[in-house]
């Protein structure tokens, strides 16, 4: 094993993450399927996350997926999503300030790269009342 034997991180530092609502709602479901279980019991119980990933592949007939693969859907989702990439890049261990998750998970989903290219605009954006502040005028 790679990095802390404790936090399982590479740079030996552990690292806090705010709870994804979706994540959430999936842990509390994952819980009261197993009420019987004590609250300090693992949601997780697979010790090998391979050889989960890969039975699970198998049954539901579709290549081979990595624990990586699920990192980087992870962070281009968050990246679409609309989360800042220095924001992804701590949420994902990076002391570099966003230059690797840039690199590495920048790319967009052609679906999302078109949807985003029709927020564009050249057009002048009117402003709103409401951001208009007045100023008395000087007499000079």
């Amino acid at each position: 094993m790679r990095g802390d034997a404790n936090t399982g991180t590479k740079n030996w530092k552990l690292r806090r993450v705010p709870l994804i609502p979706d994540a959430h709602a999936l842990f509390q479901r994952m819980r009261s399927e197993r009420s019987g279980e004590s609250l300090d019991a693992k949601v997780f119980r697979v010790r090998e996350c391979q050889k989960s990933l890969d039975r699970a592949c198998k049954k539901v007939g579709t290549a081979r997926v990595t624990h990586h693969d699920l990192r980087h859907l992870f962070a281009t989702r968050c990246i679409e999503s609309g989360v800042d990439v220095p924001t992804v890049s701590r949420w994902l261990g990076h002391k570099d300030g966003g230059t690797l998750a840039m690199k590495t998970y920048g790319h967009l989903r052609r679906e999302h790269s078109i949807a985003q290219a029709q927020r564009v605009t050249f057009a002048p954006v009117p402003a709103k009342q409401a951001d208009i502040i007045a100023f008395p005028a000087r007499n000079s």
